[in-house]
């Protein structure tokens, strides 16, 4: 090869380096994640919300050297989900604060991806919030807002039942040259039970549903991602509302992981029982097979070994970071979700076991 032909060939392969990096880059596949994090909170006291319990004098003994093992096990986990994809974006739940992401997207297992995130502090009482972290060479954001969940209509469970909850965060961007709108949740827990807590998830339900509707009601393929930890399955009637299962409900949502959680698969455990309550959502925008637009590939719970508890008793369990508040040195106590989108073609959407990829 002469050298003028050399010279060509190395300008088209940086070029070709340079596009792929730009903000909202084409990609033919892309990743796309969810994971909670099981409490990652800084060890400072912040009088405005209760979380006393993670400071080094508090109930946990969360001490500086806990806190940066546990950014390092968390930073692991994303640097595993990106190893062979093209990890655009990934929504946390469990996160206290911006001072959290910024520690956690500079630690040196992913420092190099170059990670930015987008948080609001939300109304959670003990200050816990849902949080964005992705990478600017896939998706751009365009802009973002936070959609309070009120409970002020649902009755307490019970003297002392909390009666705020995380916010609802909401981005619209670029990813993979489309304009996807990207909802990430987590809705109120079952601590009080099932049955009695069900009305504040319902609640949270209805505030998600309101948006997507205006989503919808405008543009009826608009591409639309919801994931989080919904505190219930996919057949609950909390989610059975968003996804448009329900009676009367004028939203068109794909679950994925329907099929996954018939087949008894889980993302958190609980008395040895396996609930699925971190599905991804996708709008029909992201299901109709077009060779230009960007759409569902495939789904997954990310579970490799090393997230997964092998000690007796526990087997088979996410590796989770506490046992009460003894501290394991584990990840978290739920599995991440994946889900790949891509760009067009005729292939028809199947679900295969993303931690296999």
């Amino acid at each position: 090869m002469d050298h003028r032909k050399l010279t060509i060939l190395l300008i088209l392969t940086a070029l070709a380096v340079l596009c792929s990096c730009r903000p909202g880059a084409v990609s033919p596949r892309v990743l796309v994640a969810f994971y909670n994090c099981e409490q990652l909170f800084d060890t400072v006291h912040n009088p405005a919300v209760n979380d006393t319990e993670f400071t080094p004098a508090g109930r946990y003994h969360y001490t500086q050297k806990i806190y940066e093992q546990k950014l390092r096990n968390i930073a692991t986990v994303i640097q595993s989900m990106g190893e062979n994809a093209q990890l655009a974006m990934i929504g946390l739940a469990e996160v206290e604060n911006d001072t959290v992401l910024h520690d956690l997207v500079t630690q040196p297992e992913i420092a190099r991806f170059n990670y930015r995130y987008i948080w609001y502090s939300g109304h959670d009482e003990r200050g816990i919030n849902v949080a964005m972290i992705y990478n600017p060479g896939y998706f751009k954001p365009l802009w973002s807002e936070s959609l309070q969940v009120k409970l002020d209509s649902v009755k307490p469970v019970a003297e002392g039942s909390k009666m705020n909850t995380r916010d609802i965060l909401h981005i619209k961007g670029i990813l993979a040259g489309d304009t996807v709108h990207v909802f990430i949740n987590h809705w109120p827990s079952r601590t009080d039970g099932d049955t009695e807590s069900r009305p504040k998830r319902i609640a949270a339900a209805m505030v998600l549903k309101e948006g997507i509707d205006k989503l919808l009601h405008t543009d009826s393929l608009a591409q639309i991602l919801v994931m989080g930890d919904f505190n219930d399955n996919p057949d609950d009637s909390s989610l059975a509302l968003v996804s448009g299962a329900s009676q009367g409900s004028s939203s068109k949502l794909y679950n994925p992981f329907m099929a996954l959680y018939k087949k008894g698969a889980g993302t958190v455990m609980y008395h040895h029982s396996w609930n699925l309550f971190d599905p991804v959502l996708l709008s029909d925008g992201l299901m109709k097979r077009s060779n230009n637009s960007l759409t569902y590939d495939s789904a997954g719970i990310y579970k490799p070994d090393f997230l997964t508890d092998h000690y007796k008793g526990r087997e088979g369990a996410p590796y989770r970071s506490w046992l009460g508040t003894y501290w394991l040195n584990g990840y978290s106590d739920h599995y991440p979700v994946l889900v790949y989108l891509k760009k067009g073609g005729d292939k028809q959407a199947q679900l295969t076991n993303a931690a296999a990829k």
